[in-house]
């Protein structure tokens, strides 16, 4: 958001992504590069931490994570396209939105909610008909960012609501 008022009015939200935001020569390059390097690092580290879930999810995490870091050193031109950054995108959404079910424990004891087959797929289901919507929306230049915003927005959510199921499930565990 921060970044989006430092663009200024010319800026739209809803239409405009936000590689616009960090694209070269943009007001906020500097901004959303910090950002990016956050939250490619938060994704790692989580990745690194959530022993719980198994590993072919936990390695989809932090590909996603490093993916979101590889940004950083290709991002979208100030006008147009670039195949790069593009791709670089592309992995890393997929990346996050597949992780979920990859990171669901099959194993017959309790399993934390955020780690069941069920929900994980459900999860993962919402992260790619949004990832649809978005792709939707960029054929017809409506609402790109307002579509991406929800790729992102349930991307970054997801890790971090498994994490609290995870803490719940040790919690519970607990001797008391």
């Amino acid at each position: 958001m921060i970044a989006q008022v430092r663009q200024g009015p010319a800026y739209d939200p809803a239409t405009e992504t936000l590689s616009v935001l960090a694209s070269y020569g943009a007001t906020s390059y500097w901004l959303m590069t910090g950002m990016l390097l956050v939250l490619g690092t938060c994704y790692v580290a989580t990745a690194h931490a959530l022993r719980e879930a198994a590993l072919l999810g936990r390695m989809a995490l932090a590909g996603g994570g490093l993916s979101a870091l590889a940004l950083t050193l290709v991002p979208a031109p100030s006008s147009g396209g670039a195949l790069e950054h593009g791709a670089v995108a592309t992995v890393g959404v997929v990346l996050l939105a597949v992780w979920p079910p990859l990171a669901a424990v099959r194993a017959g004891r309790p399993v934390p909610w955020g780690l069941r087959l069920d929900v994980s797929l459900a999860a993962s289901a919402l992260m790619f008909a949004s990832c649809l919507w978005f792709l939707a929306e960029l054929q017809t230049s409506r609402a790109p960012g307002t579509a991406e915003r929800v790729v992102t927005f349930l991307q970054a959510l997801w890790p971090f609501l498994v994490v609290l199921s995870c803490r719940r499930a040790v919690a519970r565990q607990a001797p008391r």
